[in-house]
């Protein structure tokens, strides 16, 4: 019975998404207003990847449950599309991704106190729950400048796109190209020793706390500023696009 498990949560899944389209939330003029004035990545996208976009943004928004926290009683219109739209655009690469264990955001208005690691917070990942943390404030301020490699929605969603590809229950297990994965992993030793020796890199130095952190940090880099990172570490660039699917350097043609 254990190894049908997964064959029958991506059933669930699949029926699930049936009755998410006959009650899937719907995206409204305004609320596309907000992706055209608010987020770069969708203004670049074509007409057909639009509607791309807003279709997966709607089943997200559909599947995903947003709750305030720390005084906010609640969730705007403004905060469910960001989110929702970067969670959207990490994922844009793969048709079916949309990180379903990931069921809940939490969002506070500014840094928030973790009675767990006993400091403040930006934001966090919680694999064992399925929720993802954001600090409003901080979150905002990581799309003022998009393209200064510091985003604090790109940095958690990161982390919740390289947990679900490890989990093995969902339907959305190792969508990571392995090859890719591997060749990935033998550049990040080398970067991570660079980065905690001081020497020159494009990553700030959080990614050197980790293997974890470096991922996040790189596609906060990889999305945001591109072609910097593409000329920095072609190969580590490469192999990015190879596992997310995308290259935002079309953009800048």
């Amino acid at each position: 019975m254990f190894f049908l498990y997964p064959l029958f949560a991506e059933i669930f899944e699949w029926l699930s998404d049936g009755v998410g389209y006959l009650y899937r939330r719907r995206i409204s003029r305004h609320e596309k207003e907000i992706l055209n004035t608010r987020f770069p990545y969708y203004q670049r996208l074509n007409e057909k990847h639009k509607a791309e976009f807003v279709g997966k943004l709607e089943l997200i928004l559909t599947k995903k449950t947003f709750v305030g926290r720390g005084g906010i009683e609640v969730v705007s219109q403004e905060m469910e599309m960001l989110i929702g739209a970067t969670i959207v655009m990490v994922t844009f690469g793969w048709k079916q991704i949309r990180l379903p264990h990931f069921s809940k955001i939490l969002i506070y208005p500014n840094t928030y106190y973790s009675s767990i690691t006993k400091s403040y917070h930006r934001g966090e990942v919680n694999p064992k729950y399925g929720i993802i943390v954001v600090s409003w404030a901080c979150f905002l301020d990581g799309l003022k400048d998009n393209q200064d490699g510091i985003n604090l929605g790109i940095h958690e969603i990161a982390h919740a796109l390289k947990l679900e590809n490890q989990i093995y229950y969902n339907g959305e297990s190792e969508f990571f190209n392995p090859e890719a994965w591997r060749a990935y992993q033998e550049l990040v030793g080398p970067e991570i020793e660079k980065i905690k020796n001081g020497n020159s890199s494009i990553l700030r130095e959080s990614a050197g706390f980790n293997e974890h952190e470096f991922f996040a940090v790189a596609l906060e880099n990889f999305f945001e500023r591109p072609q910097l990172f593409f000329d920095y570490h072609p190969k580590m660039y490469g192999l990015l696009v190879q596992l997310l699917r995308q290259d935002p350097r079309i953009w800048l043609r």
